[in-house]
């Protein structure tokens, strides 16, 4: 059937020559070709990308991990399979109980630990509300009942391998035996049981040393009272109260009195129904108590040696048995108890779990109170003392620990190394595994050591509430970073070498399958009952149990390293992680161990998880991370930034004078070694030390920049050292338009305008203000390129606000100059010349006399004088200035919007032909956007063009908005002014003559080459009165003239005279005489010029009637033309409004 359906290609295919089978390994090469060159490239990248320092486990490489822990599916029951039924029975049964055992251990470690000491964690008291314990508190009611139902479970299981222990060893001799017993001997149960007891004692421990949760408890009971009182207010259920309170009670008095484990001994483990006999049962006595004899014998021979294992946690053990021993058959073994005792000096504190540690000796009088009655006193004393003793050797020795645990690890790590890299042998397999087994052995020992010493010292001092030092701190962060060197060099190694570990967990194991929990533990069971009547030789049988041991610990190598290098106690003494940071900035050149340290602190995350009192765990670890990050941040990073932004700026600043700087003297840190840091992970992100100092470098040179835009170049200058020095990739800051051209701000001057025109000097010709004084070396100019660049940064609107604080300063200064014109002796005085140029014109040919307007100077002068020695007339000439400057910087403003206006419109190809976009996009049928865009583009080229063409008449809007004030007849006395110009202008060529001298002297204060805000002032204010006429009808600078030419024509004159005579000195007299009188002529003729210069800007041609006359005639025009005015006319003074 199926042939038939066969194409015809098939047919053919199916006689095939061979071909296919050719282009099949053709194929195949070129595809293995392609792995090999994917899988050298893929090694190239890793290499490229590993420039990680020190072996930390990169997470960004090596996202797999493998878990080593054996696996098998088979049952207990699969297992245990002999021909002996009853042995089966015995062993399944042991065997059940150990792994139940084993599973309440690891619940209670992950769950219940965690649960209890997290509890009140998250919550600061600044950010506790009132309610929110008893809230807290309400969330963890459900915790406590799971708490609850898993002691209960514990005691039954305590329950059932009591009596499964005692059914074995009966001292009945009638009564038949389920198995012969002599000789044997179930340590490991002891051991389970023992666990098991060290559950519920750390239990006892962290509730009684909870203070946060009694409180909130006994918090939570009066809220419960209350609530009684009025059930129906907060919506409860009268008779759903009481079977909760009852429930609360059995939950206080089950597990919030610290009773749980003398709850769990004080059981009654006879059973009442003549079922199994304990308490009378002499051989399981005796059974019982040389278990615990040989267990602690174990202890007590590894405790306090470098090979110590897991024989603390036994200890522990030991001591719930012995009391649990004395409870049920009420017999002490004074000598044992005393041995036992006895192992507090070598131990004196254990750590049960995270920060709780327990103290044996208390624990053992406390519950056996009888048989500490017979020890004295002295020893038990002597104990106390001890651990007081202990704590202070441990400070002390702390530093040498770390020294030579440092060099431990580090050689190690590089015989973990060197056993890695060797080649492998066949014929000395057996030999390599042995050696590996016992390095991988030899770390976990160090890894113990380490972990111990950490715990164990900082708990002691939290629980005797003493200081530690910083050396002590540091040493302790120290042992932290080699913790997790340790178990990351582990990790790495472990998973290079799976195959090794493999085989040696199954050379080593003697049975057939893998060496999972099981499996050992019936192996240890089965040894026990299998080595009674001396199977084994004592020689046969050590080898064997060192065999085993070193299998428990290398099958579990994995597990047991996590849990030794699980550094999440440190989360209870966070203390010492800002003085840590300090310590790590302090010594920059280890920067890299800050990695270990993170590793560490992650650990705590997996823990906080199990926290149920807040409404997510996440609460917590938000808090936590908050918290280690801020740390961070203040202790590191922050100090790490300031650091490396003032060595930038003291850098750049070399050529101030700063504080010495020698590194010879003061000391030098590298911080260049924080920036080759890889990131560090922690929970969801990386810190990256050099991300966030180069966010900061970035951040503070643009904020700076913008304040200060003249100060770019030299935050450049910083830019460009922090990527030589520190290979930091900055980011450019593209301000808007900033050039070396900036001078001083638009803004800047427009907000100080009263102080710039005093201090700024104006030239006419040049268009450009010069300082009048400066401290530096050099005087600043503002230029109109310095204005265009500025309206550039800040936009063409900054100009009519600038003429709008103009108008301002204007209104102030006018009000001064209209007090001094209204002075009585000044407008006497002018009066007095006005009636004497009237009488005199006709004969002077109508010019002002010179000696006229010296003898006013002079009479000025006589009034009264400034502590600097400056007449009122002086005064009145610098207002005069500071007007005329005010002026000038107005047009200085202009100027410069049109020079920005012009550089701006320079794209446009023809000024007299734009095209009209909107009309262009209209006509294609373009979308909305872009007809808006070229709206936007339409109307920003009609600006542009109308400002360059003519720009705006800032003079004509000054003048027109003061003038008809000026001239209304409540200010005649203003009509004066025109006769004062004379004495003005000869005060200000003194002025003058003495500042350009002060050039050519070595002090130089006061010097100044030109001033011609003067002649700007002038002119303004002879147009604001319409004085023109009448101060030309003066004839001033023509009689000024004629004056200095007449005297220089009476000197040349004498100096022929004396020629003849030969006096040198009076020749010198004349010489001098002549070149004052050219100097005083040159600088009246200048202040002319200017004057005149000035008078062009403000039309000085026409009268105020004319130029009313012109604008009426215009409005006539537009009249006719148009009918009438457009509603579109603009106002001509919309700037000052």
């Amino acid at each position: 059937m199926a042939v038939e359906t066969l194409s015809p290609d098939w047919e053919f295919d199916r006689v095939d020559d061979g071909s296919q089978k050719i282009h099949a390994e053709v194929q195949l090469k070129n595809y293995g070709k392609f792995l090999e060159e994917y899988t050298s490239q893929l090694r190239r990248i890793e290499d490229a990308l590993d420039d990680s320092i020190g072996d930390v486990w990169d997470f960004n490489l090596d996202p797999i991990a493998l878990k080593l822990l054996p696996y098998e599916q088979s049952s207990l029951l699969e297992l245990i399979k002999t021909e002996n039924k009853v042995l089966n029975k015995v062993i399944t049964v042991y065997a059940a109980l150990c792994c139940e055992i084993k599973k309440l251990k690891y619940e209670a470690e992950t769950k219940f630990y965690n649960g209890l000491l997290f509890y009140g964690e998250g919550a600061t008291d600044s950010s506790m509300v009132e309610g929110d314990c008893q809230i807290q508190m309400g969330r963890f009611i459900s915790f406590l009942q799971e708490l609850s139902c898993f002691v209960t479970r514990c005691y039954e299981v305590v329950m059932n391998v009591v009596h499964q222990l005692a059914a074995l060893y009966i001292s009945n001799k009638i009564a038949p035996k389920i198995i012969e017993t002599t000789g044997v001997h179930f340590q490991t149960m002891y051991e389970h049981l023992g666990e098991l007891l060290t559950v519920l004692l750390t239990l006892d421990e962290i509730i009684d040393n909870h203070i946060t949760l009694k409180d909130h408890w006994t918090m939570y009971k009066r809220l419960l009272k209350s609530v009684h009182h009025n059930p129906s207010k907060f919506g409860i259920q009268e008779e759903k109260l009481k079977p909760f309170e009852k429930f609360l009670l059995k939950l206080e008095g089950q597990l919030l009195d610290g009773m749980i484990f003398q709850a769990c001994i004080e059981q009654q483990f006879d059973s009442l129904n003549g079922g199994v006999s304990v308490s009378k049962n002499s051989t399981f006595a005796e059974e019982f108590a040389h278990s615990i004899r040989s267990i602690f014998a174990n202890v007590e021979a590894r405790l306090g040696e470098p090979s110590e294992i897991d024989q603390r946690d036994k200890y522990v053990g030991v001591c719930g048995l012995f009391v649990l021993h004395f409870q049920i058959f009420r017999t002490v073994d004074k000598k044992f108890y005393k041995s036992l005792l006895d192992i507090c000096k070598k131990v004196p504190a254990i750590t049960l779990t995270a920060n709780i540690i327990w103290f044996p000796d208390n624990f053992l009088i406390q519950k056996i109170p009888a048989a500490a009655k017979l020890l004295d006193k002295k020893s038990l004393q002597a104990i106390k003392i001890h651990r007081d003793t202990f704590l202070q050797q441990k400070a002390q020795s702390l530093t040498k620990d770390v020294q030579s645990y440092y060099v431990f690890v580090s050689s190690w790590m590089m015989k973990m190394e060197s056993i890695l890299s060797k080649e492998q042998r066949m014929d000395k397999f057996a030999e390599d595994l042995t050696s590996r087994c016992n390095v991988f052995i030899q770390g976990f020992l160090y890894a113990y050591s380490i972990s111990t010493i950490i715990k164990t010292t900082m708990n002691l001092y939290m629980s005797m509430q003493k200081p530690m030092t910083k050396t002590s701190v540091k040493a302790l962060c120290r042992l932290v970073e080699l913790l997790k060197k340790r178990v990351i060099s582990d990790k790495k190694y472990s998973e290079q070498r799976l195959d090794v570990l493999s085989a040696l967990v199954l050379a080593e194991n003697t049975l057939n399958g893998p060496s999972t929990k099981q499996r050992r533990l019936i192996v240890s069971l089965a040894l026990s009952v299998g080595t009674q009547m001396k199977t084994f030789k004592d020689e046969e049988l050590f080898p064997l149990q060192v065999v085993m041991k070193k299998l428990d610990l290398i099958s579990e190598l994995r597990e047991r390293v996590q849990t030794q290098c699980d550094c999440c106690f440190l989360y209870w003494h966070r203390a010492v992680f800002p003085i840590y940071l300090d310590d790590v900035y302090e010594n920059a050149v280890d920067a890299a161990r800050l990695h270990y340290m993170f590793s560490a602190l992650r650990d705590c995350v997996p823990a906080m998880m199990h926290a149920r009192h807040l409404e997510s765990y996440e609460v917590l670890l938000d808090c936590y991370d908050k918290e280690i990050m801020e740390i961070l941040n203040e202790h590191l990073l922050d100090k790490l930034c300031k650091e490396i932004e003032k060595d930038l700026r003291l850098s750049v600043h070399t050529h101030l004078k700063l504080d010495d700087r020698n590194p010879f003297k003061v000391g030098m840190k590298d911080l260049a070694l924080f920036f080759s840091l890889n990131p560090i992970r922690f929970f969801n992100r990386f810190i990256d030390i050099r991300a966030y100092v180069t966010h900061y470098l970035d951040k503070t040179f643009y904020n700076l920049t913008t304040v200060a835009l003249h100060d770019w170049a030299t935050y450049s200058e910083m830019r460009n050292l922090a990527t030589q020095r520190y290979g930091l990739v900055m980011t450019e800051a593209h301000l808007p338009s900033q050039t070396l051209e900036q001078g001083l701000d638009v803004l800047e001057i427009m907000r100080n305008i009263h102080i710039f025109v005093s201090r700024y000097l104006y030239n006419l010709n040049n268009q450009i203000f010069i300082e009048r004084t400066s401290n530096n070396k050099h005087l600043n100019t503002i230029n109109i390129r310095h204005i265009a660049n500025s309206i550039r940064t800040h936009g063409t609107g900054i100009m009519n606000t600038t003429v709008n604080f103009t108008y301002q300063f204007l209104k102030k200064k006018f009000y001064i100059f209209s007090q001094f014109m209204y002075d009585e002796h000044i407008k006497s005085r002018l009066i007095k010349d006005i009636r004497f140029f009237r009488e005199i014109k006709d004969q002077n040919d109508h010019k002002y006399p010179f000696e006229r307007a010296e003898k006013f100077n002079r009479g000025i002068r006589k009034l009264g004088i400034t502590p600097e020695g400056q007449s009122y007339l002086d005064q009145f000439r610098q207002l005069i200035s500071q007007i005329g400057n005010a002026m000038g910087y107005v047009r200085m403003i202009r100027s410069g919007g049109l020079h920005c206006s012009s550089n701006a419109i320079r794209f446009v190809p023809d000024l007299e032909d734009i095209v009209n976009f909107e009309e262009l996009v209209k006509e294609e049928g373009l979308a909305e956007e872009t007809l808006k865009a070229a709206r936007h583009l339409d109307s920003v080229l009609s600006d542009h063009t109308r400002n360059s063409a003519e720009g705006t008449e800032y003079f004509k809007m000054l003048v027109d908005v003061f003038a008809p004030e000026f001239r209304r007849p409540k200010n005649i006395h203003l009509r004066n002014f025109y006769i004062i110009v004379p004495p003005l202008t000869l005060n200000f060529v003194e002025h003058s003559i003495s500042c350009k001298e002060k050039l050519n002297k070595k002090n130089k204060i006061g010097a100044a080459f030109t001033d011609d805000g003067f002649a700007m002032g002038v002119a303004y204010i002879l147009k604001l009165l319409d004085q023109y006429q009448e101060f030309d009808s003066l004839h001033w600078f023509q009689s000024v003239r004629e004056k200095y030419l007449k005297e220089m024509r009476a000197v040349a004159k004498q100096q022929n005279v004396q020629s003849t005579s030969q006096d040198e000195k009076l020749l010198q007299t004349m010489n001098l005489t002549q070149k004052r009188l050219d100097v005083y002529l040159q600088e009246f003729e200048l202040l002319y010029f200017s004057l005149s210069s000035a008078r062009i800007f403000f039309r000085a041609d026409k009268t105020a009637a004319e130029e009313n006359q012109e604008k009426k005639e215009k409005e006539e025009e537009a009249k006719t033309s148009n009918g009438d005015l457009s509603d579109s006319t603009v106002s001509a003074d919309p700037v000052v409004k």
